[in-house]
């Protein structure tokens, strides 16, 4: 596997060989170069809705991120000393060279690596688009300041200025937005980056490497690493402890998370962590309950319920709870579930892998067992690898079931009702998760204030729980749900520090 082994054109689109364009193997990305892993391992991809094989991605191993941390960290000698305009130059190019992916073979990598339906394609590649707009926008907005001293003859400035070489772990569910969202800012304040992508999804989330390099990113600025899953953890620990990473932001479960933030503490190195979710939703009994019913079926529903943010509990009040549970059962109805392969207009297809499905069905069936009521869907899955798992509504969710804390990652939606403010309070914030959360009401300001009350770290009033734009401090506020900021001046106060510069005149004394 050679730099040939994945041809780029002057417009940054890869050639493909094959009918999906996924047939040629994926290589590692080190110091503007594609490669092999030095010692030639690989691991096979596969599509999830078919379980059949699609291509052998290069391994990298701790010699191979010992070489790319090397020339990162060179790069940023350079890179860190860029000008701003060029910085912002190279990022909107890239965001047209993505944007015209969607024509390309963007939407066969997606539909293969992680069953993206047409829509969710569109949604990764456009919301990244966004992204990179947005984060060239704040290069000129990573500002410092003067402050008055007390010293006589001395000017005080703080700057604030990058980290050096950072260390980004991405998922594969919404592969190109996220990969966007671990790189971009970094890369904008004048860091240098190592990207570890999900073994599910390598080319799904090249294709953003793709379009930085094709806009002229220089060499060493953005190294791509996949590695293969029996090696990850080793890999993982050997990057997140090397003396040459700065910084780690990772985004996933709560359980690598925390092993991440394990090794991280034994070398004091700071971490953005955005983990996992189980977003309640409060319909309060003056909700327009139409617009409730259309923001939980898109906020549980979207990608198959397989986002951090997706509503995982819908709080109602008793009042209204029959009303609601009548409307969501109409329009669930007409949501088209299938294999996306065979027909590009399903709105929801198959999960990420059968194990995925296992434990969602595993869910409901201890939840059902506990006294809840399976109100639509039968747990049954179907499709050539049983990846395919449509919409289910259960009713009569309690504290005491696993379903009310655990993250599902499935196409759920969970029902439960209360009769008081506090009482719908305590249910929200009744789990360990923290991420986001949303209230229906027509009074503005009682639901500003159950808001203000729910422990999230956005709380979104009268809209779906999944909402994010690339200007807003994405994260959670500690707990399963991790802690960091991602997005606008946040993200650059995570990926930059502030220092302090004293400017003194000559000829000063000084007693002790």
């Amino acid at each position: 596997m050679d730099a040939k082994a994945l041809e780029i054109g002057v417009d940054g689109k890869q050639k493909p060989d094959s009918k999906e364009g996924m047939g040629d193997p994926q290589a590692l990305f080190i110091d503007g170069s594609y490669c092999s892993s030095l010692d030639g391992a690989t691991f096979s991809v596969t599509n999830p809705m078919t379980g059949k094989h699609l291509y052998e991605c290069a391994s990298a191993s701790t010699d191979d991120y010992a070489r790319a941390i090397q020339c990162a960290s060179i790069a940023f000698n350079s890179w860190s000393r860029s000008s701003p305009s060029s910085r912002r130059l190279i990022f909107l190019k890239a965001a047209d060279i993505l944007e015209a992916y969607l024509d390309g073979d963007a939407p066969a990598i997606l539909s293969a690596e992680v069953s993206a339906t047409t829509s969710w394609v569109r949604v990764n590649i456009l919301a990244t688009v966004g992204i990179l707009r947005e984060t060239a926008g704040l290069v000129t907005h990573i500002k410092g300041e003067i402050v008055p001293a007390d010293r006589p003859g001395t000017t005080i400035l703080i700057e604030r200025e990058p980290l050096g070489v950072v260390f980004a772990i991405s998922p594969w569910n919404a592969p190109v937005n996220l990969t966007a969202r671990a790189v971009a800012t970094p890369l904008i304040c004048g860091n240098t980056v190592i990207l570890k992508p999900s073994e599910f999804s390598p080319k799904s989330q090249h294709l953003l490497v793709r379009a930085l390099h094709a806009a002229g990113l220089p060499p060493g600025c953005l190294n791509f690493l996949p590695v293969s899953p029996s090696q990850t953890p080793v890999v993982t620990e050997y990057a997140v402890k090397h003396p040459s990473i700065r910084h780690v932001n990772f985004t996933g479960s709560d359980r690598v998370g925390r092993i991440i933030a394990g090794w991280a503490a034994t070398c004091l190195k700071r971490c953005v962590l955005e983990l996992g979710g189980k977003a309640p939703v409060i319909v309060l009994e003056d909700a327009n309950l139409e617009d409730a019913v259309e923001a939980v079926i898109f906020g549980a529903l979207a990608n198959a319920g397989q986002i951090c943010m997706s509503t995982e509990r819908v709080l109602l009040h008793s009042s209204i709870a029959k009303s609601f549970k009548n409307i969501l059962l109409r329009r669930i109805e007409g949501i088209k579930v299938g294999n996306h392969e065979e027909d590009s207009t399903v709105s929801m297809s198959g999960l990420f892998c059968p194990a995925s499905a296992d434990r969602v069905q595993t869910l409901l069936n201890e939840a059902i067992k506990s006294g809840a009521k399976l109100l639509y869907g039968d747990t049954s899955v179907s499709g050539p690898n049983s990846t395919i798992m449509g919409p289910h509504i259960i009713d009569g969710i309690t504290p005491d079931m696993e379903i009310f804390h655990k993250e599902s990652f499935g196409p759920l939606i969970c029902l439960c009702s209360f009769e008081t403010d506090e009482e719908a309070i305590g249910l929200a914030n009744g789990t360990d998760f923290s991420l986001c959360a949303a209230v229906f009401s027509q009074d503005i300001m009682r639901a500003l204030e159950v808001a203000r009350r729910v422990k999230a770290g956005s709380c979104h009033i009268n809209g779906p729980t999944v909402y994010i734009e690339a200007t807003l401090p994405n994260g959670g506020v500690g707990g399963s749900s991790g802690y960091g900021r991602f997005g606008g001046i946040a993200g650059v106060y995570e990926f930059t520090e502030p220092k302090i510069i004293s400017l003194g005149k000559s000829g000063m004394k000084y007693s002790f």
